[in-house]
C-alpha cells in the first residue's frame, strides 16, 4: 500500500514504529562490554525492534487484556509441540497451578482427591511443588540423580503406594529426564504425568518436545527464561476434558468458555441464557456460572504481541544456548578434578536453561568461595532453585512423604551453583568466564 492510500491513522503508526526501530538501534549501539565491569548476567532477555514494535503497536490498539494476540500466539505455540489445545497463563508458576487444579476439578472424570499422591522431587523450584499443597494432596519425594539433577526413575516404583496417582517433576534447567522409562511406569500404574517444562522448552528427548509426553505440560516466560513475555506461562495438552478445566480455573472458575470480551449475545456455547443448574434460576447467565474454584490468571495481550516475536526466534535461541553451553562446559572440563560436570541422557537434546556445576567434596575449596569469587567479578551465579526445599522454613511442617534417602538432593543444595548459557553471552563475555575461572585456579 503506498503512502497516499493510508489513512492518517495508518502513517502516523508507521512513523511511530519506525521511530522505535531507531530507538532500539541507538541503545544497541551505545552497549559495550568491559570485562570486570559490566555484569555479565546468568539470564536476561534477548530481543531486537520486533518486540519493540510487537509491544507498541499492541499499546496503540490499546486492547489492554487478553484478545487477539493471545489466541494467535496459543495456535503457533501449539502448532510448534504438534498439541491441540494450549492457554497462556501471567505466569508458569500459574500454569503449573491450574495444570494441577484441572486434574483435581470435580468436572474431570477420575479427578485427583484430597490426600492422593503425587510424587515429585525435593530439589524442585517452589512451585513445582506448592499446586500438590495447595489441592490438599500429599507430595512424595525421591531423590534426583547426581548429575542429570532429575527425578531419579529407578526409584519411582519403589515409592509408589495405593494412594499414589500422578507424577509431576521438571526437567532441570532444561536437561530432559528420562521420558521413555516415566511413561512407562506411569501407564503401567495408570499415573498422570505433568510435565514442569519451563526451563525446557525446545529441549527433545528421542526427538520429541519435552511437554508433549505427559497429560499435561507447562512453561514460563519469565524474562530469564528460553523466549520472554517479561512475564508470562502456558499450559498444553491433547486432553480435552483438562484444557476445558484448566481454561476455567484461568478464567475465575466459570463454566462458560467465551473467549474475555466475547459479545455475541448467546455466548460461544449457543445457548447463554437457556441452561438448567441445580440450586441457580432457569436460564442464568451461562457467563457466570462456577463450576471450579478458580482464579483470574490471564496474561494482558501486549505480552502476547512480545511471545510472537519471540516464538520466531526460538530455534536461533535454542542453537545459541547449546554453543554456549559446549564453550563453557569445556571450560569446566579443564577443572574436572574439582567438579561434577553436567550428564546428558543418551537420547537427550537439552536446550540449556543454564550450566548446573557441583564442587566435590574433597575440591579444597568450597562452592561459597567459587561463587563469591565469580559474583565479585561480576560473573552472575545462581543455586538450584531450593536445593532441597524440605531444609526451607515454609515447608518444615508440611504433610508429605519422602520415600528412601534423598542423598543427591543434600548435595545440591550443599555444593551446586549454576552459571547461565542464554544467548545474550557473546564471545567477549564467554571468554571472560573461562579467564576468570582459570584466574581463580591459579
Amino acid at each position: 500500500m503506498s503512502e497516499a492510500e493510508m489513512s492518517r491513522e495508518e502513517v502516523v503508526r508507521k512513523e511511530i514504529l519506525a521511530g522505535v526501530a531507531e530507538i532500539y538501534a541507538l541503545r544497541e549501539a551505545e552497549k559495550k562490554f568491559i570485562p570486570g565491569t559490566s555484569k555479565v548476567n546468568y539470564a536476561g532477555r534477548v530481543f531486537d525492534e520486533k518486540e519493540m514494535q510487537a509491544a507498541v503497536g499492541s499499546m496503540l490498539d490499546f486492547w489492554l487484556t487478553l484478545g487477539a494476540k493471545g489466541t494467535e500466539f496459543v495456535e503457533d505455540f501449539c502448532d510448534f509441540h504438534d498439541l491441540r489445545y494450549g492457554l497462556v497463563t501471567n505466569s508458569g508458576s500459574s500454569a503449573n497451578l491450574i495444570a494441577l487444579s484441572a486434574l483435581c476439578s470435580p468436572a474431570f472424570e477420575g479427578r485427583l482427591q484430597k490426600g492422593d499422591e503425587v510424587i515429585t522431587t525435593a530439589s524442585a523450584f517452589p512451585t513445582t511443588v506448592n499446586p500438590i499443597l495447595q489441592n490438599s494432596l500429599i507430595p512424595v519425594f525421591i531423590d534426583i540423580e547426581a548429575d542429570t539433577y532429575n527425578i531419579d526413575v529407578s526409584k519411582i516404583e519403589a515409592a509408589i503406594s495405593p494412594k499414589t496417582r500422578a507424577l509431576m517433576f521438571a526437567h532441570t534447567l532444561g536437561n530432559p529426564a528420562q521420558m521413555d522409562v516415566i511413561m512407562d511406569i506411569a501407564r503401567k500404574n495408570g499415573l498422570f504425568v505433568v510435565e514442569d517444562t519451563c526451563d525446557a522448552l525446545d529441549s527433545r528427548y528421542g526427538g520429541q518436545l519435552c511437554g508433549t509426553f505427559g497429560d499435561i505440560s507447562t512453561y514460563s516466560f519469565y524474562a530469564a527464561h528460553h523466549i520472554t513475555m517479561g512475564e508470562g506461562g502456558a499450559l498444553l495438552t491433547n486432553n480435552l476434558s483438562l484444557y476445558r478445566q484448566a481454561l476455567s480455573i484461568r478464567d475465575w472458575g466459570r463454566a462458560c468458555f467465551c473467549r474475555t470480551g466475547e459479545d455475541n449475545p448467546n455466548g460461544a456455547c449457543g445457548h447463554r441464557f437457556e441452561q438448567k443448574f441445580a440450586g441457580l434460576p432457569d436460564g442464568y447467565d451461562h457467563k457466570y456460572i462456577y463450576s471450579n474454584i478458580g482464579y483470574n490468571l490471564k496474561p494482558l495481550d501486549v505480552q502476547c504481541a512480545i511471545g510472537i516475536e519471540q516464538l520466531k526466534k526460538l530455534p536461533e535461541f535454542t542453537s545459541k544456548r547449546r554453543e554456549n553451553f559446549k564453550v563453557l562446559y569445556e571450560g569446566f572440563q579443564q577443572y574436572a578434578d574439582y567438579f561434577i560436570l553436567p550428564r546428558t541422557l543418551p537420547k537427550a537434546e537439552p536446550s540449556w536453561f543454564a550450566l548446573p556445576i557441583t564442587v566435590k567434596e574433597n575440591a579444597g575449596f568450597t562452592r561459597k568461595e567459587i561463587v563469591t569469587y565469580l559474583e565479585s567479578r561480576n560473573i552472575e551465579t545462581r543455586m538450584l532453585f531450593s536445593g532441597n526445599i524440605l531444609r526451607h522454613p515454609a515447608y518444615k511442617n508440611i504433610p508429605c512423604r519422602i520415600a528412601g534417602e534423598l542423598i543427591n538432593t543434600e548435595q545440591v543444595i550443599q555444593r551446586t551453583f549454576f552459571i547461565g548459557v542464554y544467548p545474550g553471552l557473546n564471545d567477549e563475555k564467554l571468554d571472560y568466564i573461562k579467564r576468570t575461572l582459570g584466574g581463580f585456579f591459579s
